[in-house]
């Protein structure tokens, strides 16, 4: 199979370059449809929107309702058809992004990515994962392209919760364990082709950024300070995570997150990146991992306040019979457990995260003597 590695067209990352972004967006068009959920326009959406009018871009401001599904999705793509709209522009976390791609995409217009956190390593890649209405995971949607531009203004990421950046070190956290195990079984990557070398390395960089910069940049945000920490991180949530695993591929750690989906009840308070934590580390359980190597990310993710039980996971007396339905869903065919370098069963899937509950308790227990 052929290899391929992919990435957005221009990537800026720097702080307050939210409002000195004309010349990279003038580019794409001057009808823009900004599309951002109510909370986003109150923080900063309405201010960019000031700016780009200012600049003389003509600005349909849509609000965004907040799942990226194909209604809402379709909604959207008939507001921008009739508007006119010859560049989309998305602005807030990980379902807003995900939806712009899809309408532009509709469209057939470029597409700028605004992220106002680096929660997520949705940004970069070009496909969107799609929900159904209710929050249950649909299917991924795949581009030809990668976006036309992100830009991610560091101070705005600064002024976010230190809870969402957390769970931005926890989705790029995945990214090269995935990328390992697809690496293993010679599987394909989200760009549905063999791995890079560029790829799996910048998998390999981002895991090392975390750990070496996640306790800093945590501090830092919690100060809303911009420091050369958090800049790393950012880049490491952002870009880092975003062009490896797409090019390095994902494996159960996501398709596990996605089977968290098909549960009801106050799981779906937690973030994309808090429930891919867990995911995590059932992969690491999942592959066999020694107690040395397993408490490596254990410990990383306890010190960041992320979910390592299923108590964390607001499911602390789940059924077996729901964690057989978590397990079918994560292995389902339109998910990605098939990259793994061996097959995992439904049952694995329910065991695994057990065993991850069990052991977590344990090691806890153990060091708070």
């Amino acid at each position: 199979m052929t290899q391929m590695f992919g990435s957005p067209a221009s990537y800026v990352q720097g702080k307050d370059v939210l409002f000195d972004s004309i010349a990279y967006l003038e580019k794409f068009g001057h009808k823009a449809l900004l599309m951002a959920d109510s909370v986003v326009y109150q923080i900063i959406g309405d201010r960019f929107k000031a700016y780009l009018d200012d600049h003389h871009i003509e600005v349909h401001k849509v609000i965004f309702r907040g799942e990226a599904s194909p209604e809402e999705i379709d909604r959207i793509t008939g507001i921008g058809r009739e508007f006119g709209a010859d560049v989309i522009i998305g602005l807030g976390g990980g379902k807003t992004l995900d939806s712009a791609k899809a309408i532009a995409d509709n469209l057939q217009l470029p597409v700028a990515i605004l992220p106002s956190l680096a929660s997520t390593d949705a940004p970069c890649s070009r496909l969107s994962v799609i929900y159904h209405a209710d929050g249950s995971f649909k299917e991924y949607r795949f581009y030809d392209k990668n976006p036309d531009l992100v830009l991610v203004d560091t101070r705005l990421v600064a002024g976010a919760p230190a809870r969402l950046l957390a769970s931005g070190i926890a989705d790029a956290l995945a990214t090269n364990v995935e990328a390992q195990a697809v690496a293993k079984g010679d599987n394909a990557t989200m760009l549905g082709a063999k791995q890079t070398l560029v790829g799996n390395a910048i998998a390999q960089k981002c895991e090392d950024t975390l750990f070496a910069y996640g306790h800093l940049a945590r501090e830092s945000v919690k100060q809303h300070a911009v420091t050369p920490a958090l800049n790393k991180i950012v880049e490491a949530n952002t870009l880092m995570s975003g062009v490896g695993f797409e090019s390095g591929g994902l494996a159960a750690a996501h398709a596990i997150h996605d089977g968290l989906t098909a549960l009801d009840g106050p799981i779906h308070e937690l973030t994309h990146g808090e429930k891919v934590a867990y995911g995590t580390l059932t992969q690491l359980f999942l592959e066999g991992r020694s107690e040395a190597e397993f408490d490596r990310y254990l410990a990383f993710d306890l010190s960041l306040g992320l979910p390592t039980t299923l108590a964390d996971l607001k499911i602390p007396d789940v059924t077996d019979e729901d964690l057989l339905k978590v397990g079918q869903q994560a292995t389902a065919p339109a998910d990605t457990m098939d990259r793994m370098p061996f097959k995992v069963t439904p049952d694995d899937v329910a065991q695994a995260m057990r065993g991850v509950d069990a052991y977590s308790r344990a090691y806890q227990a153990r060091h708070a003597k």
